[in-house]
């Protein structure tokens, strides 16, 4: 499920040719278009070699990741790889990376690495701590072109910060507008009228956050369910037990959260905001029966993975269709009709304008990363002790 982001991508090849070339970081939460976006620039270079690798997908260890890097058909001739420790392989990555480009001849493909972050994983291996640090300067050293994404904002802005800002990109992915949901829906769907595809567009823009995974999703819904246009219907059908938008919304709770601290815990504080939000830290404070410290120290935990958001002083979930996920599925047993109807009905009515509807002539949805939400807390010290 591929969207095209024309704007996006010229963003992206415009840092690629500047001289010397920059690296362009895509950040976006889940189901904003990452992968889509490094799809499209991979099919815009059409001749120029490159090389698509999502790491999530293939991080096993340093050994593997480097042939895989590498490729079979390397421009750069046979680059051994070392089998005698994975520090010795990690350190042939990092010559790989920040090679200097050739003035002539065959050039090193492009790197489109999709999800960078996970390079912390190779962190279990013996003499890679502190890898990711090790690998982002040797992209800054490097004179080759790179595209790194991830979907850990806080964390990705928080590196990113450390590092020369005249070698970086940051390319904050924008929702959706209300035009291009409504192309989506025009490919998708039997041609209603332009009137009725102008507000329905409106309504699914509004209830997928304008993230391009939700909407379509929720064109699917509106797809199988003949013709109906009924966009809160195609919604519950994608929410229920083991349907698509709920199967991937379950991911997301799990990944981020065991990319976090204190796993139980953290659920306790997404129950919470589940039931009502905003709420301050006082008031999780009370509901969960936890000291204050201990709450701060949960928020900043889920801010970190960009479960939750703040602003003044008051926390929310970053994605709301992941609210209404934990709200439905975080239960002792699965929803019935009658609850999942209700529950979608009563988000509908906390998202959608009081006419009920959006049209192109709206204004557009703030990107999610850039709400108005500010950065919850410091950073968290080191030294903070799990409490579940």
């Amino acid at each position: 499920m591929l969207h095209e982001r024309p704007e996006v991508e010229r963003e992206i090849l415009l840092a690629l040719d500047a001289t010397p070339p920059r690296v362009p970081v895509v950040l976006g939460l889940s189901g904003s278009g990452r992968t889509s976006v490094l799809r499209g620039i991979e099919a815009r270079l059409d001749r120029v070699p490159s090389r698509y690798v999502d790491a999530e997908r293939v991080l096993s260890t340093p050994e593997r990741f480097l042939g895989t890097l590498i490729g079979p058909d390397s421009s750069q001739g046979a680059v051994p790889i070392p089998a005698d420790s994975p520090r010795a392989a990690f350190d042939a990555l990092l010559d790989y990376i920040s090679q200097p480009a050739r003035p002539s001849g065959p050039q090193q493909p492009i790197l489109l690495l999709d999800e960078f972050l996970e390079l912390e994983r190779l962190n279990a291996f013996p003499g890679l701590r502190g890898l990711l640090g090790q690998f982002l300067e040797a992209v800054t050293r490097s004179s080759n072109r790179l595209v790194l994404t991830s979907r850990y904002i806080a964390r990705a802005t928080r590196l990113l910060a450390s590092l020369p800002a005249n070698r970086f990109t940051v390319v904050d992915l924008p929702p959706l507008s209300a035009a291009e949901v409504r192309a989506v829906l025009a490919e998708r769907m039997a041609s209603p009228d332009d009137t009725d595809l102008d507000e329905l567009a409106g309504v699914v823009l509004s209830l997928a956050d304008g993230r391009p995974s939700y909407v379509h999703r929720i064109a699917d819904g509106l797809v199988a369910d003949e013709g109906a246009n009924d966009p809160l219907s195609a919604l519950a059908a994608q929410m229920g037990s083991g349907a698509p938008l709920a199967t991937a919304l379950r991911f997301t709770y799990e990944l981020r959260l065991h990319r976090a601290r204190g796993y139980s815990a953290l659920k306790g504080v997404l129950a919470t905001l589940a039931d009502e939000e905003p709420l301050t830290l006082s008031d999780i404070a009370r509901r969960l029966g936890r000291t204050p410290g201990s709450t701060k120290d949960y928020l900043l935990w889920l801010a970190d993975v960009d479960l939750i958001a703040g602003e003044a002083k008051r926390y929310r979930f970053a994605d709301p269709l992941l609210r209404l996920w934990v709200r439905l599925h975080c239960r002792p047993s699965p929803p019935n009709d009658v609850a999942l109807a209700r529950e979608v009905q009563d988000y509908a009515v906390s998202r959608l304008p009081p006419g009920g509807a959006m049209t192109p002539d709206d204004h557009d949805l703030p990107s999610s990363g850039e709400s108005g939400a500010t950065p919850l807390l410091p950073e968290p010290p080191v030294d903070l002790i799990e409490i579940d």
